[in-house]
């Protein structure tokens, strides 16, 4: 007697990919818990390094990529994973604007590196961190250091109905508004990114009195000619704008350009 046939749908591989990272971003997925539960049995979690050992083959229907490319063999990976993947997210700071590890861009890296090893000229690597966006086309940014849970599984719910990811990408300062918070600025003269800065933290930092230090990048409306002005009043010099818009997003467009017109002046 012949095997009856099987009728189960095929289900779409995830692909998880780490580069220059902390692996922060990574483990947010595994902090989903239950929601990785009913994620897993909708999709083949087919190759993840961070939760398992034996990685599956490709292709692969949507792949998260982490981290920075700051090697040759990372712009050649990436190449390869770009052709074997139908959908490429890139998750966090380091995958969308080079990360902290970012800043070597305006130093000397053949100086980092006297300075840092022993053996340098056992160290390989490129004078920049870019993102990944400056290597391949991507589908879509995940922004944050590290990337919110909730905005992670919209975007892969989302690759899964065949939709667009329903993630907002006004500022911080209307999550403020919609905790009812008090603005730091106006009522205590705290230095904050939020005008600036995209939304997904919950306005964390202003919850607890502290200004907005910029972890999910530029939000899509920056005035920065408005917004740095705002800054100085409040006591922050030359050299301290461009330190506080060069941390996590160092390589965004809009901090990196906003930063080195500072210096300029």
């Amino acid at each position: 007697m012949s095997a009856e046939p099987d009728h189960r749908a095929r289900r779409p591989k995830l692909a998880v990919w780490k580069f220059a990272s902390c692996d922060g971003c990574q483990l947010t997925l595994l902090d989903c818990e239950d929601e990785l539960l009913g994620i897993a049995e909708n999709m083949e979690i087919s190759y993840f390094l961070e939760a398992s050992s034996a990685p599956g083959p490709g292709p692969y229907d949507l792949s998260l990529v982490e981290g920075s490319v700051t090697t040759q063999h990372d712009a050649e990976r990436i190449q390869h994973i770009r052709n074997v993947s139908s959908r490429l997210v890139t998750i966090g700071a380091c995958a969308t604007a080079g990360g902290v590890q970012a800043l070597r861009n305006y130093a000397d890296v053949a100086e980092f590196l006297a300075v840092v090893y022993a053996r340098p000229d056992y160290i390989e690597t490129l004078a920049t961190s870019t993102p990944i966006s400056a290597h391949v086309p991507v589908d879509f940014e995940l922004r944050g250091c590290p990337i919110d849970r909730g905005q992670l599984i919209e975007v892969i719910v989302a690759f899964l109905a065949g939709r667009t990811p329903n993630v907002p990408a006004h500022s911080v300062c209307f999550e403020c508004k919609r905790r009812g918070n008090v603005c730091v600025t106006v009522a205590h003269g705290t230095p904050c990114l939020g005008p600036v800065t995209h939304s997904g933290c919950g306005a964390l930092c202003p919850t607890y009195g502290r200004g907005c230090y910029g972890c999910f990048g530029p939000s899509n409306s920056t005035n920065f000619g408005a917004f740095i002005p705002l800054l100085r009043r409040d006591g922050m010099n030359t050299l301290d704008v461009v330190r506080v818009l060069r941390t996590f997003n160092t390589a965004a467009p809009e901090f990196d350009a906003a930063s080195r017109k500072e210096l300029r002046q």
